[in-house]
């Protein structure tokens, strides 16, 4: 009987898919022991966008995050995920910042570490890996997976021997649009497990087209060992996978799947408790949407482009800007649509759009993109656009982490001195205009109001939950 293990995603992608990121650390610490006591491989907690929302609009210092929910889970590993020489932003960072990031992302309690690159150049995680190994972390490095004429299973089993010769302990597939198909899960993950042998193949996926519970079922019978998934509550729609749902299903097929689902129970009574207290919402199964498969753009942002385009008063072009959005992935050499070019194509597509001619304006980041700033192209750029984007200037060949000096002497001497090498990165990431309010915010508060909202305002809230009758509300 195959084994098949789980990632819990609940602290970190669910609700970065389905509550803008907004979940803070007081409203993680009620459930951390049932977690932990529930037998998931590791639990994912801070990724890219956490990062910055912790910082930004939380004012809770991430590093700190880490050493609370580190005390508070033992026996389970915490994951940190990075995107490669881009860490937790959009941009690139040198050398010396990221092996510093690995060093202190170990120093602060974490043993569990998830690098990608957005562009699938592997030299982008090269020093990522290398330094995490180095700091004693648990290394599953990621190859990010979307549907275009190069990206065929070949492409993708080239790209995970590449990531197992860096020295990485397990490779993941990322599916951030959740475009990945029971009937592709069929040829590719086939193709991954032949390629990497006896290493551990996962798969994180979404929910975005409402396959993404069958492909990951799909996907373990075809050899994925394990798989990344979401409380229940917070599954589904952008989300991923519920894990109840596919830890029952995968026992059916006769997999050895040892979670503890009785551990689960409190976790979703207390998340619908905070969804209703919030005024947040719960993870519903999307509707099947072929058009999601040509323009591939993540459903978060979707709803970003609608309320713009609301703002705009041109909201009745969403789907021509979604349309040209699928025309310029094609022009650019099918960049995955992950942040941060998921961005930047939508951003190119919505000035196609409302502009007098295609590509009159181009934005810097697309023309860096082109020429290679960020890395190794998947394919080449529509001739007649790249010779307009070029326009004589040199396309780069090497790895872009070799372009960028050293950084941290030179923050240090300009904005130190720092109380910590924490606070010194803070300092590379953020200027002075996001670093001085989060430490001036003072220690992460560590209490969640359970059982002190007024009852009558937590019965309507409640109401507009269809699944109110399996509310139980219990003081912890």
């Amino acid at each position: 009987m195959r084994k098949i293990g789980f990632i819990d995603t609940t602290l970190r992608d669910a609700h970065q898919c389905l509550w803008s990121t907004r979940m803070t650390t007081a409203m993680m610490l009620p459930i951390a022991e049932n977690l932990d006591r529930a037998g998931f491989e590791a639990i994912d907690l801070v990724g890219g966008a956490v990062f910055d929302v912790c910082v930004r609009f939380l004012r809770e210092d991430p590093w700190e995050r880490m050493r609370i929910m580190s005390a508070a889970i033992t026996r389970t590993p915490l994951i940190v995920m990075t995107r490669g020489q881009s860490l937790f932003t959009f941009e690139l960072f040198s050398d010396d910042v990221v092996a510093l990031t690995a060093e202190r992302i170990a120093a602060n309690g974490i043993r569990y570490t998830t690098p990608y690159d957005a562009l699938n150049d592997v030299r982008n995680i090269r020093v990522s890996v290398e330094a995490a190994k180095r700091a004693g972390l648990y290394v599953a490095a990621g190859v990010v997976y979307t549907v275009s004429p190069v990206h065929t299973d070949e492409y993708y089993a080239k790209k995970v021997r590449e990531i197992a010769a860096l020295g990485a302990d397990a490779v993941y597939l990322k599916d951030p649009s959740g475009l990945l198909k029971p009937e592709r899960a069929a040829t590719l993950v086939p193709a991954l497990r032949k390629a990497l042998g006896a290493l551990p193949l996962q798969l994180h996926t979404h929910c975005l087209t409402g396959l993404g519970p069958l492909s990951a079922l799909a996907a373990i019978e075809c050899g994925i060992d394990v798989v990344h998934s979401a409380t229940s509550v917070l599954a589904h729609g952008a989300s991923q996978p519920p894990t109840e749902w596919l830890v029952e299903n995968a026992r059916r097929l006769g997999f050895d799947a040892p979670l503890d689902l009785d551990q689960l129970a409190p976790v979703r009574e207390h998340f619908r408790y905070v969804a209703a207290r919030e005024g947040l919402p719960l993870g519903k199964i999307a509707e099947y949407d072929p058009f999601h498969y040509e323009h591939q753009v993540p459903g978060g942002m979707i709803s970003n482009l609608r309320s713009q385009l609301q703002a705009m008063r041109i909201e009745d072009r969403l789907d021509e800007i979604l349309a040209e959005t699928a025309a310029v992935r094609r022009d650019l050499g099918y960049p995955i649509l992950v942040s941060p070019f998921a961005q930047y194509v939508v951003t190119q597509a919505t000035l196609n759009v409302i502009g007098k001619e295609r590509y009159k304006t181009i934005p810097d980041e697309v023309r860096r993109y082109a020429l290679g700033y960020y890395g190794e192209l998947a394919a080449p750029v529509e001739p007649n656009l790249f010779d307009r984007i070029a326009a004589g200037e040199r396309v780069v060949r090497e790895r872009p982490g070799d372009l960028l000096p050293p950084t941290l002497e030179r923050v240090r001497r300009e904005r130190g001195p720092f109380d910590s090498d924490d606070d010194l990165l803070l300092a590379v990431f953020y200027g002075d205009e996001q670093y001085a309010p989060l430490k001036a915010a003072g220690p992460i508060a560590q209490e969640y109001p359970i059982g002190k909202t007024p009852l009558l305002t937590l019965i309507k809230a409640l109401s507009q939950h269809k699944d109110i009758t399996s509310f139980r509300l219990v003081k912890q």
